[in-house]
């Protein structure tokens, strides 16, 4: 029988490694264009940090999806750490929507039995960062992300607010949750 590839990309992680981890906003919508719901993932990544079960190295919010190098350290409760991201970040962006945006509602509509809207799609990226050299490889592209000609967001990787590239550049953590990947490799 011939190997198949999977419907799906890979997005398992396993405890204590290191992953670059791409989450994509539900059919590239560029949701994230607004502020309140990059503040949102800010949120949640900083309270899985606070609480020991995240450690973040680096990210970049990208207006229709995120990227974030990661490890996860324990569970919470019964889900993975990234799923509970996931659920959050979606439950306070679904929840802003019905208040501020219902009109933009039906882009996230869903009837799949599990819930009544997807926020994320459902084939997150997982690769695992088994050496300095690929880790630092990964870091540079999400920072160079917004100046990417699709983008122009900003003209220098540090001039993206949204990103852990000031961090980097100038030892500055602006979000207060995220740590060097030095301390790691």
């Amino acid at each position: 029988m011939e190997h198949q590839e999977s419907k799906y990309r890979n997005s398992r992680m396993d405890f204590d490694e290191v992953y670059f981890w791409t989450d994509t906003i539900k059919d590239w919508k560029c949701l994230l264009n607004h502020d309140q719901y990059k503040e949102i993932v800010i949120l949640s990544w900083r309270n899985l940090v606070t609480r020991g079960l995240v450690i973040v190295y680096g990210f970049v919010i990208m207006p229709n999806h995120l990227h974030v190098i990661w490890e996860m350290k324990e569970p919470n409760g019964k889900e993975m750490p990234h799923a509970s991201f996931n659920k959050f970040t979606s439950h306070m962006i679904v929840k802003d929507l019905k208040l501020y945006s219902p009109e933009l509602l039906p882009l996230f509509k869903v009837e799949d039995g599990e819930r009544n809207f997807r926020v994320w799609q459902r084939d997150p990226l997982a690769i695992l960062m088994d050496s300095r050299e690929k880790l630092e490889q990964k870091l540079t592209y999400l920072h160079n992300n917004p100046l990417h000609e699709r983008w122009c967001i900003v003209d220098r990787p540090e001039s993206y607010r949204w990103s852990s590239a000031r961090f980097y550049e100038v030892g500055v953590d602006n979000f207060g949750f995220l740590t060097h990947y030095m301390d790691r490799f």
